[in-house]
């Protein structure tokens, strides 16, 4: 059959990597350590796929300025404290290894910082399977299209042919806004309903649904 896309873009944190509690967690805690309002758990979620600076900007708006630069050091020490123990979702690895494998170009598009996704991808043993990635710290944050229109010019990719997977509404808003399509998955950070009135192509609940999406429509 004839490839439907040849460049498929995953979002990394709730979804390849199973770190959206553990991100929450860091985020409230960071709050915690300076006495600032803790936000609540879907508030903490929420901002995850936004690079640090905005998301914690988003997340504890009553902070003064002078507060986020700890905030973040607060935040990093709590998540790099836990960062190694972080799986990836089951079937995720098999899932891009066979992607990889069968020819389609593959890249992330993450929140993440660049440090922070390297980090990731050496501890997962993942870099291999990867042509290109962009993070929060080298271009716009998500919802803005840059990313995914840095990532077609890079890899000589075309808007119809490129497909975008992501747990949250920052993912699916960012494929509406570079013109490209979007897969949802329901196991990371945003509630399926959020993510089913942005229209995605298909909600899926984990990689053995999407393993099968992409046999029958990729």
């Amino acid at each position: 059959m004839t490839k439907r896309y040849d460049l498929i873009v995953f979002d990394w944190d709730g979804t390849v990597m199973d770190s959206t509690a553990i991100i929450a967690g860091s985020i409230q805690n960071a709050c915690r350590d300076l006495q600032l309002t803790v936000p609540s758990d879907e508030a903490a979620r929420y901002v995850i796929g936004m690079g640090l600076t905005d998301a914690l900007r988003y997340a504890v708006p009553d902070a003064h300025e002078s507060q986020y630069e700890p905030l973040t050091e607060r935040y990093r020490h709590h998540f790099l404290s836990q960062g190694e123990a972080i799986p990836l979702f089951s079937q995720a690895r098999e899932t891009i290894m066979e992607l990889h494998s069968q020819g389609y170009l593959l890249a992330v598009a993450t929140g993440k910082s660049s440090n922070g996704l390297s980090r990731a991808l050496l501890g997962s043993d993942m870099v291999e399977y990867f042509h290109a990635t962009r993070t929060a710290d080298v271009t716009f944050s998500k919802p803005h299209p840059a990313m995914l229109l840095e990532l077609m010019d890079e890899l000589a990719t075309t808007a119809d042919r490129m497909l975008m997977i992501g747990d949250t509404t920052h993912d699916l808003q960012m494929a509406i806004n570079a013109g490209v399509d979007a897969v949802g998955v329901t196991h990371g950070a945003h509630p399926p309903e959020q993510l089913q009135a942005l229209n995605p192509l298909a909600l899926l609940d984990d990689f053995i649904q999407l393993r099968a999406w992409f046999k029958q429509n990729a």
